[in-house]
């Protein structure tokens, strides 16, 4: 008979972090909010924003429970798919779904501090900015290459507190305006 090996006393305590089970559902979860985005074209707001009240905590969820890592090349920058332009035509695209109701107040920005009023944001553009980080993620985790996905994950984790969650939270909020607001011409009555 021969000595069973687990997976864990053969992979570093690195390589676990790839495959541990909050990291694939978050993959999962960001693949989805990226194919969602990338396919909303032509969507019917009312639609597109309660879909999107639905996957956006999902999102949110997940990435508050990615494992702490440690980059294994800390001198590597990792690659970049996102363009400009795909960044811009997705933008524009989110832009156009959103029409009237892109626009929102934020309070909760670093410049606010220094201003007596809101700052004007768009959804559009939050929604492109979280799109563009997980969407590099997504990429890097499709290679396959266990140090590449550790580093993503790593960089994500860091993204997620330092920049995307907060953006995320208070998209949420905007989002849930046009949905549930009282003087939204699409409120369902």
């Amino acid at each position: 008979m021969h000595p069973v090996i687990r997976c864990n006393e053969v992979m570093s305590d690195r390589s676990e972090v790839v495959f541990d089970r909050n990291v694939v559902e978050f993959v999962t979860v960001a693949a989805e909010y990226c194919n969602f985005l990338e396919r909303s074209e032509g969507a019917v707001r009312a639609a597109f924003v309660d879909t999107l009240l639905k996957l956006l905590p999902l999102l949110y969820l997940k990435g508050s429970m990615l494992p702490e890592c440690s980059r294994m090349d800390d001198d590597d920058d990792l690659e970049r798919f996102v363009t400009e332009d795909e960044y811009e035509v997705l933008r524009l695209t989110l832009a156009d779904v959103m029409a009237d109701r892109d626009d929102y107040l934020d309070v909760f920005v670093a410049d606010m501090k220094y201003s007596d009023t809101p700052i004007r944001k768009t959804v559009s553009e939050d929604l492109a900015d979280i799109w563009q980080d997980i969407k590099n993620f997504v990429c890097l985790f499709r290679t396959g290459v266990n140090q590449t996905m550790n580093d993503a994950i790593c960089e994500c984790r860091e993204n997620f507190a330092t920049y995307w969650g907060q953006t995320l939270v208070n998209t949420l909020r905007a989002l849930h305006e046009v949905k549930y607001g009282l003087d939204d011409e699409d409120v369902e009555e």
